[in-house]
């Protein structure tokens, strides 16, 4: 049987970690049918994305892949939040624009986010840095030069 979009937000409102994980696959498996439902019940019930692993099996697949061709200001939004975890889903859901070349937002976000106070978020700037230069060595020298001597050490890990 294939989620529906209530049952998968009925199951994120669970208090067990691995019912909202199951709840976040499930999002990401009705995104391509329903894409703007799913983006937008992910939006309002994102205070139950509540754990890094939850945020980074969700927010490029939904967040990012909808925001792929649309206006991204949510991101600088989400970034600006005093929530850990929505800031985390602003950062990992550029995962989806490194992935199509696109690199401005994500180095945006990881230089806005550069005196985070949190090591979650150290570690997710990182990633997409690391990501980023996969792909083109060049922009991520550039970070690195403009940014080295302030980047968090867990941002350069």
């Amino acid at each position: 049987a294939k989620p529906s979009l209530d049952l998968a937000v009925e199951l994120l409102g669970s208090k067990w970690h691995e019912v909202r994980y199951f709840a976040v696959v499930a999002l990401v498996e009705l995104y391509p049918k329903s894409p703007d439902e799913v983006f937008d019940a992910y939006l309002a019930h994102r205070e139950r994305v509540n754990s890094w692993d939850l945020v980074d099996a969700s927010a490029p697949r939904v967040v990012g892949k909808h925001l792929l061709e649309r206006d991204r200001q949510l991101l600088y939004e989400l970034a600006d939040s005093a929530s850990l975890w929505d800031r985390r889903i602003a950062v990992i859901a550029t995962l989806t624009f490194i992935r199509n070349e696109d690199f401005d937002d994500a180095l945006a976000l990881c230089a806005k986010l550069l005196a985070d106070e949190q090591d979650l978020i150290h570690k997710a700037t990182g990633w997409m840095l690391r990501e980023i230069g996969k792909r083109d060595p060049i922009p991520l020298h550039t970070f690195l030069d403009a940014h080295c001597t302030t980047m968090p050490r867990t941002m350069l890990a």
